[in-house]
């Protein structure tokens, strides 16, 4: 028997660049958004928020500042989310990205040791500086390389130039 999806619908056999077809699309998908700064916002806020131990009821009890713990992160990931699904307002979001990374310095264990707050701030300036009307960059193939020219001679300057200091 073949592998999952050689066959067509009607028994015919399907070319294996239509088997490669998804990764392509999703190839563009991405493309049309900050996908990367995203996701590394995204990680960031994650990470934060799997290096805070305490409970829920030792940070309900720690009041405002152990909340700030939990939330910062949160909306580090949510901003992360934000930029991959609405593209659009991508400016806001990093700008808020940046800044909500910036206070887990403070109130997440320094900003998840470092990590979190690293990834936040990269993911954020990343997509800060994203361009929607670029076009994707595209891998270049070498060309071979031809033969050099050979130079033409070159004559030697006229010295009768009157702008000339040395002539």
């Amino acid at each position: 028997m073949g592998s999952a999806g050689s066959r067509g619908p009607a028994g015919t056999a399907v070319p294996a660049r239509a088997a490669r077809r998804p990764p392509r699309a999703f190839a563009r998908w991405r493309a049309r958004r900050p996908f990367w700064g995203g996701l590394l916002l995204l990680l960031g806020g994650g990470e934060i928020l799997l290096t805070e131990q305490a409970s829920i009821s030792v940070v309900l009890q720690a009041g405002a500042g152990g909340i700030a713990a939990y939330l910062l992160p949160l909306v580090m990931a949510v901003c992360g989310l934000l930029l991959i699904l609405n593209p659009a307002q991508r400016l806001f979001y990093s700008v808020v990205g940046v800044l909500v990374s910036l206070g887990t310095w403070i109130t997440s264990n320094l900003g998840g040791f470092f990590v979190g707050l690293l990834l936040g701030v990269i993911g954020s300036s990343l997509a800060f500086g994203w361009l929607p009307d670029q076009e994707p960059r595209r891998r270049w193939r070498r060309a071979p390389r031809a033969d050099p020219v050979p130079a033409a001679p070159v004559a030697p300057a006229d010295r009768d130039d009157p702008a000339d200091p040395a002539g």
